[in-house]
């Protein structure tokens, strides 16, 4: 079986990724990946630690691999182990070998970073009370040009970046 085409839709907190990842669905009769992260924070009632991110991403990868499997034409993909990695960078100095190792490993045929650039609301998710999305924005570029990850900067409002995602996948 074929694989779909892989689309890496990643960001800060706020920066519309689930909103592009389910339109994207939408659009082109396919199916996404969601987030798992949000689904581990209302299941436990907390936010993660730093023991927690191996298990987000692997969860996240596993989700993942289950609907390509699937097959169709694209999977719309709702974050990836980097963006946890980026989290553990800011939330915990670092990153651990095992979830380095998985965010190095995972190909993606296309990567879109959503611009932070609609209002920040906190929905429970956050370590912080304020708004840090310049900060995880500017960490996610230094990783992705430290790791040579081909990258397309998607931003305006959803039909603007449908339009931006259209012309990235030939349509």
């Amino acid at each position: 079986m074929k694989q779909p085409y892989r689309v890496a839709i990643i960001g800060a907190a706020s920066s519309g990724k689930t909103t592009l990842a389910q339109a994207l669905a939408e659009r082109y009769g396919a199916v996404w990946v969601p987030e798992y992260l949000r689904e581990f924070c209302d299941a436990r009632q907390c936010v993660p630690v730093s023991n927690d991110q191996f298990h987000i991403a692997t969860t996240q990868v596993a989700r993942e691999d289950a609907l390509a499997a699937q097959g169709g034409r694209f999977l719309f993909c709702d974050t990836t182990p980097l963006m946890t990695a980026v989290y553990s960078i800011h939330y915990f100095g670092g990153i651990d070998e095992q979830l380095a190792s998985l965010a190095s490993s995972r190909q993606y045929d296309i990567t879109l970073v959503c611009k932070p650039e609609f209002a920040w609301i906190p929905d429970g998710l956050h370590h912080e009370e304020q708004d840090v999305s310049g900060i995880i924005d500017a960490i996610l570029l230094d990783e992705l040009a430290r790791r040579g990850v081909p990258y397309t900067r998607i931003s305006g409002d959803l039909d603007e970046r449908l339009k931006q995602v259209a012309q990235l996948l030939g349509d």
